[in-house]
């Protein structure tokens, strides 16, 4: 068994005096996608948060061997953990070519992000399409397109995904998960925190629910697709 790329224990996470996050342990391992899936102010967005260090915590995270602890997300960003915020996060004044150049603002490899580029505009031809275009111009889910392909640029060791469908129509959703199976192919590890669960447990090889800022179950992701209680509670089956 490979080893965790990000271990997260006993993680706690405070908003005055009420407790978003409580006491939870979390890992992903070396070119897994897990899914972290739970109702709404569950606290999943609060964990990326922590992780990326965007938000104080208390307990332990690990990340490529070593505490995430004091590190700004800037210096996270430079060893490798990049996030795809929910809301996309664009630039809307600047073009779509200037979203994806500072995607890799902390690379020095010139030939390898123009390079780097060519790949995201394959991946993405609507992108291409539109790639002196403002950004915030795009439609929602070109955004989120130029969300992902900008955080590509930065050739992620983790990724995090913070709800990438929310708001896209059902074609959009379905084009955002073949992007999402495309970067797991490639064993980038990501943590995927999702509201269609029955997508994200379908791309998943674990997952783990989250509920009131607890984690209530975690395993197999596909046995998760066949569990009664995942079944009724989030994917809205008796």
């Amino acid at each position: 068994m490979t080893q965790p790329i990000l271990k997260i224990t006993g993680l706690k996470v405070a908003y005055g005096g009420i407790q978003a996050v409580k006491g939870i342990d979390l890992e992903i391992r070396e070119g897994e996608l897990v899914t972290l899936i739970g109702a709404n102010g569950a606290g999943k967005t609060t964990t990326l948060k922590a992780i990326t260090g965007t938000q104080a915590w208390a307990g332990a995270i690990d990340y490529c061997g070593a505490s995430t602890g004091g590190k700004a997300p800037h210096q996270l960003l430079r060893r490798g953990l990049v996030m795809v915020p929910e809301g996309r996060g664009v630039f809307t004044r600047m073009t779509v070519t200037e979203n994806l150049q500072m995607g890799a603002f902390a690379r020095d490899d010139s030939a390898a992000i123009a390079e780097d580029m060519e790949k995201m505009f394959a991946t993405f031809p609507r992108l291409k399409e539109r790639a002196r275009q403002l950004a915030g111009t795009l439609s929602g889910g070109e955004q989120q397109m130029l969300a992902m392909a900008r955080a590509m640029m930065s050739r992620p060791k983790l990724l995090l995904l913070d709800e990438p469908s929310m708001g896209l129509s059902p074609l959009m959703v379905e084009k955002i998960f073949e992007v999402v199976r495309s970067v797991a192919a490639q064993k980038i590890p990501m943590l995927l925190v999702e509201q269609n669960a029955r997508l994200a447990l379908e791309a998943a090889n674990r997952a783990y629910v989250m509920d009131s800022g607890l984690i209530t179950l975690s395993g197999d992701a596909r046995e998760m697709l066949n569990d009664p209680k995942v079944r009724a509670a989030y994917l809205g089956e008796a």
